[in-house]
């Protein structure tokens, strides 16, 4: 007796099931939410609109792909938007006040957010705290933490034209004549972000790291009498997590030139776990796909970008990207109902 094969002739074909339905609806929604803001606001089809987009994507981006690996792993990060904001506050605290060099300034917002990605992995591997408290504790104390660093003043990192203002070419190369049409903007941090998503698609899915971290979120306890060593590599995802967290704080500062405010950025983790959530990856864990990740970043960035261009502000912009995480939400309820049955 032969299998009926689940599905229709639309999701069974071959080039639908190798690209995954959950990415072919995420890209065909940045294109309709792309027309949509063009057709309501012709000042939206500018060039200036997509180095904006860019510009949100990129600490968004990095963001997003370390807290994938926690989601991936069973776990959260909410620590990641105040823990950029805090990293970069300490990093341009040195650089402006200690007198740093900006290259150390850079090592030290990154090294922070190691340092307290390892302090959610102890939390949560070692300690077996809940991730959704363990890392809500790490938010309250990372946005204190750069309160007190910076004695509640706002920081500013180099500017373009500055001593030490070459770290902004690193995300955006604005032409000065020579070389380039004065005034050009070149995005390169695209390329920076197109390189750790090519990275990190290899780490979750060709090495053991990876691997194990998918085990993990599947079933801890299978992974656990398999012989995985749950404890490391639950650990790993955070401390990934945390590495991209202060990349997230260097493009944050690159990118923006108004300065970094102490007491900020709870609210940022949001977006990066509802693109990671919208590219597929499924809040149970074991399931997840860093290119389906930025994928849905650009989600969110297009909302943070397209909303202002048709007169939704602030207020507004909160409760559209709060539906679209319940409906994001509530495709991987269905899903993994789908797959339970």
């Amino acid at each position: 007796m032969q299998t009926k094969k689940s599905g229709n002739a639309f999701t069974n074909n071959p080039v639908v099931r190798a690209i995954g339905l959950q990415r072919i609806v995420v890209v065909l929604a940045v294109i309709l939410e792309a027309v949509l803001f063009s057709i309501l606001s012709p000042k939206f089809r500018q060039y200036a609109t997509v180095v904006s987009i860019l510009d949100y994507s990129y600490y968004i981006s990095f963001m997003a792909i370390g807290v994938t690996f926690c989601l991936i792993s069973g776990g959260n990060d909410l620590s990641v938007g105040t823990g950029m904001i805090c990293y970069a506050l300490a990093g341009g605290f040195l650089v402006q006040q200690m007198g740093w060099p900006v290259w150390a300034g850079m090592l030290v917002t990154i090294l922070m957010g190691l340092c307290f990605g390892t302090l959610n992995g102890v939390m949560v591997a070692i300690m077996n705290l809940p991730p959704f408290i363990a890392t809500l504790c790490t938010m309250l104390i990372t946005r204190g933490f750069g309160s007190i660093i910076t004695g509640g003043m706002a920081v500013s990192w180099p500017s373009r034209k500055g001593v030490g203002g070459w770290f902004r070419s690193l995300f955006k190369i604005i032409g000065t004549g020579e070389s380039i049409p004065k005034g050009t903007i070149i995005p390169v941090g695209f390329a920076i972000v197109l390189a750790c998503i090519i990275i990190m698609t290899i780490v979750l899915n060709k090495t053991r790291v990876g691997r194990y971290i998918i085990a993990i979120g599947s079933n801890k306890e299978a992974a656990r009498l398999s012989g995985v060593n749950v404890v490391k590599y639950q650990m790993m995802a955070y401390i990934i997590s945390g590495f991209f967290a202060g990349l997230a704080g260097i493009a944050y500062s690159a990118t923006f030139s108004s300065s970094v405010a102490p007491g900020t950025g709870a609210g940022l983790e949001l977006d990066a776990i509802g693109g990671a959530i919208i590219g597929g990856t499924s809040m149970t864990g074991g399931q997840g796909s860093i290119i389906g990740t930025l994928l849905g970043v650009f989600v969110m960035s297009l909302l943070k970008t397209g909303l202002p261009y048709v007169g939704l502000q602030a207020n507004w912009q909160q409760i559209i990207t709060g539906i679209v995480l319940i409906v994001a939400i509530y495709i991987d309820v269905l899903k993994n109902r789908k797959t339970a049955h």
